[in-house]
């Protein structure tokens, strides 16, 4: 058996083009779309991940607005840019890339993001709304998760899905919209004793722990979808996922790729997020 892959960058590419048109629609009635974004400091990898969220943006004819700020800004400054940003109507969509300097609160400043801005999802009124099943903003990467296990066809209903994390970024919401979809679901993590013989009942399989190859072939029921969101850069520089991925392709029903996978499908989720904000706001 060799695993369907999931092409995240080709999918993310459709969606992005669907949503052009979206946006050429609230253009005519005098919206265009805004996402704003703060980079505190100059990490590279952030700043990676910025450029591609703009880019992403301009493919959709969403306003990109970026704020850098040094590393030395206090809490307070940034406070008060993203005070500034709320209060901005020609911004539908915030965000304040993670990681944030030491001597910043980055719950503090994620939870200070208006919730209707708050296009990552990490708000807890958006997380609340999700344990409810009430309208809400829902996190960009489980919100990708799904998006790709529902693009394969995959079924949901009635199977077992195991979620490899616990973080309320990835694996607690993706728990949640699983459960949503009448899915029975287990949530462990790398530390739960005899991972293997739990992630080997999954018809659906989530992994979201940040542990290059954690999950090998003897790990994986055959037949099974395999949603790698781990990504890790081994020390000959290479990107490489939770998932041993050239192994358990032979195994899998399906399985999403490192990189290509469920990283470029994140970044469409968050320009489909700032998109359904903005349309709230012409409402």
């Amino acid at each position: 058996m060799t695993a369907q892959l999931i092409d995240g960058a080709a999918l993310a590419l459709e969606k992005i083009n669907q949503l052009k048109q979206s946006v050429t629609k609230l253009q005519a009635r005098g919206v265009t779309p805004g996402l704003a974004t703060v980079l505190v400091g100059d990490d590279p990898a952030s700043r990676i991940y910025i450029r591609n969220k703009a880019r992403a943006c301009a493919q959709a004819g969403v306003n990109s607005i970026h704020h850098d700020v040094p590393a030395s800004a206090t809490e307070r400054e940034v406070l008060d840019l993203v005070t500034r940003l709320n209060n901005e109507r020609a911004v539908h969509g915030i965000i304040v890339q993670l990681p944030l300097p030491r001597h910043l609160d980055a719950q503090r400043l994620s939870q200070a993001i208006a919730v209707e801005k708050d296009v990552d999802g990490f708000n807890w009124l958006n997380l609340g709304a999700l344990v409810e099943g009430a309208p809400g903003i829902t996190p960009c990467t489980p919100r990708a998760a799904m998006a790709m296990l529902d693009h394969a066809h995959v079924p949901i209903e009635g199977r077992h899905a195991v979620v490899v994390g616990r973080s309320t970024i990835v694996g607690k919401p993706a728990a949640l919209l699983l459960i949503a979809r009448g899915a029975t679901v287990t949530v462990c993590n790398s530390r739960t004793p005899d991972l293997g013989a739990v992630t080997r009942q999954a018809d659906i399989l989530i992994v979201a722990t940040g542990k290059a190859h954690l999950i090998t072939r003897g790990m994986v029921k055959p037949g099974a979808a395999v949603i790698d969101v781990g990504i890790n850069r081994l020390a000959s520089g290479k990107l490489a996922g939770d998932v041993a991925f050239d192994e358990v392709k032979d195994v899998a029903g399906w399985i999403t790729p490192v990189p290509g996978g469920v990283g470029p499908m994140t970044v469409a989720m968050l320009v489909e997020n700032t998109v359904d904000a903005a349309a709230r706001s012409a409402t």
